[in-house]
């Protein structure tokens, strides 16, 4: 694998993201919709937070609880993402190699890095992108004899 892979070469463009003033309950619905773990938090075009599946669960009432439908529906939508996000996540450059990624990932133990150009969003790398970019690099194995 070549060191002259960068942030810019890996990320995906095309984030899906949710506006700080939104729920709970909208960014559950925004991440099952788009069948992601990891949902950005923007104000305008500035990164203010990320949410993660995880946090969406951790903020779940138990379904084993004696609580309604209508009560487990309603802490979703009067609770405000910015209650739940992480504020100020840690963010890379276009131009960051992959190795530091890589690093970041791995020491801090997170899904995720948002790649930042100027102040502005403008991508996301995660754990199964770096995956991905691993398995392009493996030899295809042969094709079993006949």
């Amino acid at each position: 694998m070549s060191d002259s892979y960068l942030a810019r070469d890996i990320m995906i463009s095309a984030v899906a993201t949710i506006p700080r003033g939104a729920s709970l309950l909208d960014a559950a619905i925004a991440m099952r919709r788009s069948s992601i773990r990891h949902l950005p938090i923007v104000d305008g075009e500035r990164l203010v937070g990320i949410i993660t599946e995880r946090d969406v669960h951790r903020c779940a009432p138990s379904l084993l609880s004696e609580i309604t439908q209508e009560e487990y529906n309603a802490i979703f939508e009067n609770t405000p993402i910015e209650r739940v996000m992480s504020r100020d996540p840690i963010t890379v450059a276009p131009d960051t190699p992959v190795r530091e990624v890589v690093s970041i990932l791995l020491e801090r133990k997170m899904g995720c890095l948002p790649v930042i150009d100027g102040g502005r969003l403008v991508g996301i790398i995660t754990r199964s992108d770096l995956l991905n970019m691993l398995l392009n690099f493996l030899p295809v194995p042969p094709e079993p004899a006949a």
